[in-house]
């Protein structure tokens, strides 16, 4: 019985550790409604992502190579029209405007999707119109950020409220494509789209009720702000961006890869496939309040060389096993490496410009993006030429290169935000 006291005395440590933070977010009533507005954002990319594929190739018609050409082109509109919003939400607009016009983006843009089936108008309302949505989920964990500075939080303790925040849109990832499915299966296309659309258009309302429209403190050196090359710039941010970008690339390539490599190679069933993708989520909302709690104490920047070992390791083994269920056990480390890279990633590129919040976010969304456009040609390029287990192969040796440019690049740490007035 003696043996067992300090294992209740840990997990009793962490729980409070935990229990804390959620309590000053739930008593807190921006807080309540920041999770509100994750939530809505979650449920509106669950309805929209798995499924976007068979919209493209089957309802428009869209080959693959036009398939792919399509997400490259919406992927690029995305990344400039997000970082020009965040650079100038970070100088002279208002977090409340931006993020108002990048839902009223979304909810205009997946209302023309329900309708338009012209593969060149839908190119136009990808690129002109929904690029604005695509800087919804940067500019919410901005706010998330401001927030937390302006009710005078203890600062080592915001990888821990950001990871909770970011567990909320994850949770909405939980009953999203259930509920998608189930609108699928009665009003097709068309009903999935402007289920989407009154989500955003909901949010839209929502965020001018509840974020406050007076603009944050600058604190950029100049009234224009830095650009986004010269941040690009700074003392470890070349590398810690680039490894990201592969991350995500290897993650967007496995995406695609595993449920054909669990039934194609390994003669595994959508049974299989189905459980696999089950595991992960599980243990993701553990995980990513305890690597919270890590990176809240000042384990941030080994979390995420962790992070670049664990997805070496990852790829690795899947390119060993023998049979589906060798891939259960695997997914657990799934969970960590997603837990890692979209969770304390963000508090990570927000340390670096503590004094530029939309734009250091924006940074986390961009490499998301970037990666999952390069995943996306690779995977169309090599898999015909790799094979399923060759993919993993390059999924390792893209990790490979991250862990190296996370050990060999230092973080530089900059001075955080003093509280917001207010």
């Amino acid at each position: 019985m003696l043996s067992a006291c300090p294992a209740r005395a840990t997990t009793s440590g962490f729980m409070h550790a935990v229990l804390g933070p959620c309590r000053v977010i739930l008593r807190h009533r921006p807080f309540r409604e920041l999770l509100l507005c994750l939530v809505l954002l979650g449920l509106s990319s669950s309805f929209v992502l798995p499924f976007f594929s068979l919209f493209a190739t089957r309802e428009v018609g869209m080959s693959p190579w036009l398939f792919s050409g399509f997400l490259v082109a919406t992927s690029l509109c995305a990344v400039m029209v997000a970082t020009l919003l965040a650079r100038w939400s970070d100088v002279w607009l208002s977090r409340r405007f931006v993020l108002a016009l990048s839902c009223l983006g979304g909810a205009c843009g997946y209302a023309g999707y329900a309708f338009v089936r012209d593969v060149g108008a839908l190119f136009l309302i990808g690129c002109l119109v929904l690029s604005l949505a695509g800087v919804t989920f940067s500019q919410m964990f901005a706010y998330a950020r401001e927030l937390i500075v302006r009710e005078g939080l203890p600062a080592n303790e915001t990888p821990l409220y950001i990871n909770v925040f970011r567990l909320m849109y994850a949770l909405a990832w939980t009953v999203g494509p259930g509920l998608a499915s189930w609108t699928m299966t009665h009003a097709g296309f068309r009903g999935t789209f402007l289920a989407t659309s009154g989500l955003f258009l909901f949010l839209f309302f929502y965020v001018l009720r509840v974020v406050r429209p007076t603009p944050v403190v600058k604190h950029a050196t100049t009234r224009e702000g830095t650009p986004f090359w010269k941040t690009l710039r700074r003392p470890g941010i070349p590398a810690h961006f680039s490894g990201f970008t592969l991350l995500f690339c290897a993650a967007t390539m496995t995406m695609l890869n595993l449920p054909l490599y669990v039934i194609d190679a390994l003669h595994g069933s959508e049974r299989d496939v189905g459980v696999i993708y089950s595991i992960s989520p599980a243990f993701e909302i553990p995980l990513m309040l305890y690597f919270g709690l890590l990176a809240s104490k000042g384990h941030q920047n080994g979390l995420i060389r962790a992070g670049a070992l664990i997805a070496v390791v990852y790829y690795g083994s899947l390119t060993l096993v023998g049979a589906p269920w060798h891939i259960f056990p695997l997914q657990i480390m799934a969970a960590a490496l997603v837990s890692i890279t979209s969770g304390i990633a963000i508090t990570f590129f927000q340390d670096y410009l503590p004094d530029q919040p939309g734009t250091a976010t924006n940074l986390f969304s961009s490499a998301s993006r970037i990666g999952s456009m390069l995943g996306y040609v690779l995977f169309g390029a090599l898999s015909g030429e790799l094979g399923h287990r060759g993919l993993f192969v390059v999924c390792t040796a893209l990790s490979a290169v991250t862990t190296l440019l996370f050990f060999l690049r230092r973080q530089h740490r900059a001075p955080r935000l003093q509280p917001i007035p207010g």
